[in-house]
């Protein structure tokens, strides 16, 4: 006798299985080109997002800013050549008392010429000599109108960098002092900081606009080093405008490695937080993958601690050299370790 016919319900089930296993098969290649569309049209978002990120800090960063910069930077200058001496103030004798004797003298300057306005003598009349003060990186200058002016001066490696001014005032001698114009990046919190310790505060206020602002100018640099040093390796690149958050991408070797860290304080010059991923690229052949669903047809980061510890403990460019010179090193142990999986 010959073979009996597979009844039709058994054709049936085995047409829906291939048909089934077809479509797995074009969903799963559908999923990897719709991934790679989502990747394309996030990185043309980010890269116009940079582009517009730019343009706003260009445009913040001018006009009423720079006319004021212009005018404290002459101002100050012309105190400086009006000096009579500079006098080197050591930490211990950076106090209240000091700060007190400042706010003294630029309000008897200021009573000194409306007096001298009422009765017709020169205003000018030379009857204390013009004294400013250096405690470590700041100058304290006493300015017309009873106010006290703080040049900051910046350094990064031992270079100077760029110099910040900010003019205090108090309408009296038994008044608090308040904040009335400044050259300080418009992005750090310095209102805030006027407002909790300003009044309560203002020797803790002036040093703490020093630290945060050598800060900024620390971190600002260390990414510009790299880009310097490095640029022609580095692919994406992201920065937020106090610099407490910087990302960017490496595409080299056998694996795409993004680089993300943070920094927790404004106060801080080594991140408090660093996240190192190497992502296999899709031609090796060596692309780690979950299971046997779509989603696992994409391949599977993997963290590289080492580059983490770098970056969270030495300046970034030479934690940057550091994560390069053992990468292939790193990539090769991860790699002998799949393989004897």
């Amino acid at each position: 006798m010959g073979s009996r016919a597979s009844p039709p319900h058994d054709y049936l089930h085995m047409h829906v299985e291939q048909l089934r296993r077809r479509h797995q098969s074009l969903s799963e290649l559908t999923y990897a080109r719709d991934e790679d569309a989502k990747l394309e049209t996030t990185r043309a978002r980010l890269s116009n997002i940079l582009k517009r990120h730019e343009d706003l800090k260009e445009r913040l960063s001018r006009d009423s800013d720079k006319l004021i910069f212009e005018r404290l930077q002459k101002e100050f200058e012309g105190a400086r050549a009006a000096q009579t001496e500079e006098i080197s103030i050591d930490d211990d004798d950076w106090n209240d008392g000091l700060l007190a004797t400042f706010r003294e003298k630029v309000h008897m300057e200021a009573d000194r010429k409306a007096m001298a306005n009422q009765v017709n003598v020169p205003a000018d009349l030379p009857l204390q000599s013009k004294t400013t003060y250096r405690i470590r990186n700041k100058v304290i200058y006493c300015l017309d109108g009873a106010r006290i002016g703080i040049q900051y001066e910046t350094f990064f490696a031992g270079e100077p960098c760029e110099i910040f001014h900010c003019v205090l005032e108090s309408k009296s001698f038994l008044e608090k002092m308040t904040l009335i114009e400044h050259t300080l990046p418009f992005f750090l919190p310095i209102r805030e900081l006027e407002s909790d310790l300003l009044s309560s505060n203002a020797i803790k206020f002036i040093d703490h606009l020093e630290e945060i602002l050598q800060a900024y100018i620390d971190r600002r640099e260390q990414v510009r080093l790299i880009k310097e040093l490095y640029g022609n390796q580095i692919g994406e690149l992201f920065h937020s405008l106090p610099y407490n958050v910087i990302e960017f991408v490496l595409e080299d070797f056998e694996c795409k490695v993004t680089v993300s860290i943070r920094y927790s304080d404004l106060l801080l010059t080594l991140p408090s937080q660093a996240r190192v991923l190497a992502w296999p690229l899709r031609s090796s052949k060596r692309i780690s993958t979950r299971s046997s669903s779509a989603s696992a047809a994409q391949p599977v980061p993997f963290r590289l601690p080492y580059a983490e510890e770098a970056l969270k403990t030495l300046c970034l460019p030479e934690a940057y050299a550091d994560i390069v010179l053992d990468l292939p090193h790193a990539l090769k142990r991860i790699f002998s370790a799949q393989d004897s999986d």
